[in-house]
């Protein structure tokens, strides 16, 4: 762009041609107040705060919406642009109640700073005030609307960033006010960005209100546990309680955003569920022990339980520990001659440990936004990896080569997303065979040489005919289409083939679940390798970290091979070991597969569960449960996607007995008598990590294509995802998480046509039951959805009411009978 000179304030400064003035007085540290601008939201210049003197204009200009030109005087500091400031200023407060003693948003309030600069400290106005009403938009976001200014950030974040555009402005004039439509609740997995964004405290945090004042609170900075992206964020605490999570702004990681997940669930350290001391079980009664009494315990009963087999020993780790966490598990478990250590509960499919990789990202984080064409293969990313959605749909609506981003789904089932999408494939169980025509397409388009696994997989895409999608959205739509696997592929992999090394093949948490994980591991695989494409697999919270650390059974530290394998966390399961050691996990809940975790911990003989709260499942199986600290309670290391390590400090001491879990895992390792347990501090253990090395590059691994599995026949095949706000025990733990839209009771969800088709029309409930040996079943709501393709059924996972039907498999729909209703 051609740079001009331009003078603000009597200073010559340069800057593009074009660019608004309000960004060059910015990054020159001129100050212009304003309301309604933000750097990351189009301009609106409806609060005219910003208004400067520009020689030669015949009035005041809004500085954020004026384009900058050779030559231009401009004053900020005139008496005419003061009082044109000042009036505006005037104006605002014609309405504003003076509520700042009751108001969350005083002591960081930009209408209250800027007031005390450009106010009057008496009012002319004596007519009557206008009132708002405010309605209950949900369970995370308060509102009080007689303050709101119709700046119209939060409407603009809604429709640019977020995607959902829930907030609006109704009405004319002095009858215009900003609300949900139709008075609905706000459902976003981003809601809480608007509370940041709103200059006024008409929107505020409803778990944060009237619980602190702004300068009361102390700041550490922290890393949200929760995803792959390890958003950086501020923790604020009062007197040794955390209060609030803000965003702490990083370009490179979360940029200035922050997921609903990664703000709210601090909640959960302050539940009434923590587990404040030790406990042990005694002839089937709970009590509280001292540390020593409980660690000796734990000991001895690992000994015996074990009896000199290592191999008894099974260790399971949580997606939320830190690294040196799961550093410490390990080598917990090594020491004791056991290779039986895992953090995969969620993943089923394990043939390609031998060649997978690290669960990485070739893509940068930052660079997401600047993609031409990406591929989300078993990703509902949206819900998924909520900060990684939004750089998608950046990309979408801006792109570095002039056209927004071109973007295609393979999914089981149609998930509504928040960017445009051109195709959306909802395949079912056949995730793999339409992958692998994909591939296909590829090979032709490229002159590649397709390897004959993938053909063969492809092969079953072509003998199946009656793949459907819905022909409008879910909430408009009942009819589906009919549609061939091979027409949507040529125009996905045009789309990979000519974005080249802007192009990204995403693998989301539904492919690592998927029961043929490895064999869409080897198509992305052998795709990105084909077309230039980068390949990113976005796996639930710190998992690159248990993948650095050694948490696995094939792999110690660095990800160097063991002569060994000990057996993975579905063996573990369906192998029961005599004796299980859990950290920050609910294998019943965090695992797919909560039948098989269940039964395999209730038939050990000793079972040792290092956890922050109080589990119904876990009083029941375990023996065990010592107290560890919170995420903002203990320091550590988190890995993010693209390799990042972020190092985050203790922002509170742990509540009663609570310890930090390496301290735990370090201090059991002596009372069992292990070498190499004797680390004073963390330092020291991240040192000995450090010392492994970092993973290999992902490049160097070859991923052979295995063979199809052999699975049986069934009426319905289940479909299953482990919901946003079900995935680990914190944002359990969370209130205000689990009262949202995103985190409904469990059900039976069908298309209209299949429950018309079992003849299921009338029926409101229903009996689920699982087709394989064990039979399990669980009664459910019955609800219609048309995202669900013909022959499928999708009940989520995470929860106590669907434990018993297992992971993936065939089941049987059936109402429930008048007498069990009755």
């Amino acid at each position: 762009m051609t740079t001009v000179t331009i003078e603000v304030d009597g200073k010559s400064l340069p800057a593009q041609a074009g660019e608004m003035l309000i960004c060059v007085t910015d990054r020159n540290d001129i100050y212009i107040p304003r309301f309604c601008y933000h750097e990351k939201l189009s301009i609106a210049a409806n609060c005219r705060m910003c208004l400067v003197e520009v020689a030669g204009a015949p009035k005041p200009l809004p500085a954020c919406a004026t384009p900058v030109m050779d030559g231009m005087k401009v004053f900020t500091q005139s008496k005419y642009a003061q009082a044109a400031q000042r009036g505006t200023m005037e104006f605002l407060l014609i309405n504003h109640p003076l509520d700042c003693p009751v108001c969350d948003q005083g002591g960081e309030c930009p209408l209250q700073d800027q007031a005390m600069g450009y106010g009057n400290d008496d009012s002319r106005f004596l007519e009557k005030k206008r009132a708002v009403p405010s309605h209950d938009i949900g369970p995370l976001v308060a509102t009080e609307m007689t303050r709101c200014i119709h700046c119209t950030r939060c409407v603009r974040f809604g429709e640019e960033v977020a995607g959902v555009m829930e907030m609006g402005m109704p009405g004319r004039g002095e009858s215009a006010y900003i609300g949900t439509f139709l008075n609905r609740s706000v459902d976003s997995e981003v809601s809480g960005n608007m509370i940041d964004l709103c200059p006024v405290g008409a929107l505020t945090s409803k778990p944060y209100r009237f619980a602190a004042r702004p300068w009361e609170l102390q700041n550490h900075p922290g890393i949200s546990p929760h995803d792959c992206v390890g958003a950086n964020i501020n923790i604020q605490t009062l007197r040794g309680r955390v209060e609030r999570v803000l965003p702490r702004d990083n370009p490179q990681v979360n940029d200035c955003w922050l997921a609903d997940r990664d703000r709210y669930s601090y909640e959960a350290v302050n539940s009434a569920r923590r587990l404040g001391a030790p406990m042990i079980k005694s002839r089937g009664k709970w009590r509280e022990v001292d540390w020593e009494t409980a660690l000796q315990h734990t000991a001895d009963g690992m000994r015996a339980a074990i009896a000199g087999d290592g191999d008894q020993l099974g260790a399971l780790a949580g997606y939320t520990s830190t690294m040196e966490e799961y550093y410490l598990l390990q080598k917990l478990a090594r020491a004791y001659g056991c290779n039986n250590v895992d953090h995969r509960v969620q993943q089923c499919d394990f043939r390609d440990d031998a060649h997978a990789p690290p669960p990485v990202s070739e893509l940068p984080i930052a660079q997401f936004d600047a993609v031409r064409a990406a591929l989300l293969v078993g990703s509902n990313i949206r819900k998924e990896q909520p900060l990684l959605a939004l750089r998608l749909r950046a990309a979408t609506r801006k792109s570095n080569h002039g056209d927004g981003a071109r973007i295609h789904c393979i999914n089981p089932i149609q998930y509504p997303q928040n960017f445009a999408v051109e195709s959306q494939t909802p395949v079912g169980e056949h995730m793999a065979a339409c992958f692998a025509a994909v591939a296909v397409e590829v090979a032709k388009a490229s002159g590649g040489a397709l390897p004959g696994e993938i053909a063969r997989w492809s092969g079953e895409a072509r003998r199946k005919k009656r793949f459907y999608s819905p022909k409008q959205g879910p909430e408009q739509g009942v009819a589906m289409r009919r549609f061939e696997p091979g027409a949507i592929a040529q125009v996905i992999a045009q789309a990979l083939v000519e974005s080249a090394a802007d192009g990204v093949v995403i693998l989301g948490a539904l492919a690592q679940q998927h029961q043929d994980a490895s064999v869409l591991r080897a198509i992305a695989r052998w795709i990105c390798d084909a077309t230039g494409n980068r390949l990113a697999t976005l796996a639930p919270g710190n998992s690159v970290a248990a993948w650095r650390a050694g948490c696995l059974p094939h792999r110690g530290p660095g990800g160097a091979a063991v002569a060994r394998a000990g057996h993975n966390a579905a063996a573990m399961f369906a192998q029961p070991r005599r004796a299980y050691l859990l950290l920050a996990s609910e294998p019943e809940l965090d695992a797919l597969d909560g039948r098989a975790a269940a039964a395999a911990l209730s038939a050990a003989k000793f079972v040792v569960s290092i956890t922050a709260y109080q589990n119904a499942g876990a009083l029941d199986y375990a023996d065990v449960l010592l107290p560890m600290a919170a995420f903002t309670e203990t320091a550590g290391a988190f890995v993010n996607c693209e390799g990042r390590v972020q190092h985050a400090a203790a922002a509170t001491a742990p509540p009663r007995e609570s310890r930090p879990a390496w301290k735990i895992l370090r201090v059991l390792g002596n009372f069992l008598d292990l070498p190499g347990f004797d680390f004073v501090s963390l330092a020291q253990v991240s040192a000995e990590l450090d010392a492994g090395g970092d993973i290999a590059a992902p490049a160097a691994w070859k991923i052979p294509v295995p063979r199809r599995a052999k699975r049986g026949n069934g009426d319905l095949r289940r479909l299953l995802d482990m919901p946003m706000y079900r995935g680990d025990q914190t944002v359990r733990n969370a209130a205000a998480l689990q009262k949202t839209a995103d985190n409904p009771p469990p059900a039976a969800r069908m298309n209209r046509a299949m429950i018309d088709r079992l003849g299921l029309a009338a029926v409101e409930q229903v009996v689920v039951r699982n087709g394989d040996d064990f039979g399990g079943s669980a009664t459910l709501p019955l609800q219609a959805d048309e995202r669900i393709p013909p022959d499928c059924v999708y009940v989520p996972a995470g929860f106590s009411e669907t434990t018993a039907l297992g992971a993936h498999g065939v089941v049987a729909v059936k109402a429930v009978s008048k007498a069990k209703r009755a």
